[in-house]
């Protein structure tokens, strides 16, 4: 019998990048999972802060080499790997020089906020989605963190929702309280967003062009959404579309009950065998 498959998808993860907390969520979360006998795969952008050198990337050349379309451009896909120290767990990077080579994560030397973080998670979401395809490798589960991952369970339950590799997959969204970010994008995100078979409708609710757009597309279409920080509800309670405040559960990294919490909610919404489980 098959192992549950789980998908982590995030902007950082220690050691690699650590600048927010989702860092330390995505490196303890998956070893526990694995630990419990689940198989991991790992994906997040490779931003320029990464030493490629010290933390021994190397390119995978059957999986780069195509485009990826955000707008009316197309970027070449460039996926690189790595192992996490101590740990059996390896590391899928996506990088593209135009949008991830550049010495900071999402603002200048100045802190002013990128203008095009919004085609770089784009172009990111999209290259995910293309990779686990070109790895031939059909999650049970994809866990979304933080916003720069939010369009991916759009993608999931819309253009991808017949594929193979997606078709049974769900999705789990969890929202954080320390990225949160003001900046607004120009009115052509949704437009950027969308791809052949997707409405205006199904991306009404980018309309804000914030923060707050990529984390209520993230949750509306999620099979459960998670928060990791109980301050989020401070400023986004009301981004979790038709779940209800108090049905969102706080999972903190912190919790002694972290990674048991999630064993529950992916057996939940993707059931296999006890004995495959601990296989």
């Amino acid at each position: 019998m098959s192992r549950l498959k789980i998908l982590y998808v995030s902007s950082e993860i220690d050691p690699f990048l650590k600048t927010s907390a989702v860092s330390d969520y995505v490196r303890k979360l998956p070893q526990a999972m694995q630990e419990r006998g689940m198989e991991i795969r790992i994906l997040v952008p490779r931003f320029g802060l990464i030493n490629e050198r010290k933390n021994r990337l190397h390119e995978v050349v059957r999986l780069s080499g195509i485009n990826i379309a955000v707008g009316d451009e197309e970027k070449p896909l460039v996926i690189k790997v790595a192992s996490v120290p101590n740990a059996k767990l390896q590391v899928y990077f996506i990088d593209n020089d135009d949008y991830f080579n550049r010495k900071s994560v999402f603002t200048d030397k100045d802190n002013r906020f990128y203008s095009d973080n919004d085609d770089r998670a784009i172009f990111f979401c999209k290259g995910v989605i293309e990779t686990v395809k070109k790895l031939g490798w059909a999650p049970d589960i994809v866990h979304c963190n933080d916003w720069m991952t939010g369009l991916i369970p759009l993608y999931l339950k819309t253009t991808y929702k017949n594929d193979p590799m997606f078709k049974d997959a769900k999705a789990v969204f969890t929202i954080y309280d320390d990225s949160y970010f003001d900046h607004q994008f120009d009115a052509s995100l949704p437009g950027k967003v969308k791809m052949l078979d997707i409405d205006d409708a199904a991306v009404a609710s980018l309309q804000t062009y914030d923060y707050k757009a990529f984390i209520k597309i993230g949750a509306q279409y999620s099979d459960t959404v998670t928060k990791a920080d109980r301050n989020v509800d401070n400023r986004l309670a009301d981004c979790y579309g038709q779940v209800r405040t108090d049905e969102v559960p706080t999972i903190e990294e912190s919790a002694e009950t972290f990674s048991d919490a999630y064993y529950q909610i992916y057996n939940s919404l993707k059931p296999v065998p006890l004995e495959a489980a601990q296989s």
